[in-house]
């Protein structure tokens, strides 16, 4: 098996301004699909936000995106994910 490859390096986040309100462009999301074991497709969905460089999604317990049919569905399902999980840190941030 493969070693996942770092897409996004956390040596520099960049720093938000005291006071100023996150918007999406503030969050890396990185959203695929992979094949299951009984040849299904399940999403895949990083969310990292920029500007601390917290790693949103997935954390321990995450659920599972899927089985989908197809690989679009799979992957339409993890970028829905991922823009819901945004929106939720953008009106809600955890620190």
């Amino acid at each position: 098996m493969k070693k996942a490859k770092m897409v996004l390096s956390m040596s520099q986040p960049k720093i938000r301004e005291s006071g100023k309100r996150m918007r999406p462009e503030d969050f890396a999301v990185y959203a695929s699909y992979q094949i299951n074991a009984g040849g299904l497709f399940v999403g895949t969905l990083k969310v990292i936000r920029k500007t601390d460089g917290r790693l949103l999604f997935p954390f321990q317990g995450a659920p599972v995106l899927g089985p989908y049919p197809s690989r679009e569905e799979a992957r339409q399902a993890a970028v829905a994910r991922g823009e819901q999980i945004v929106a939720n840190d953008i009106a809600n941030p955890e620190d």
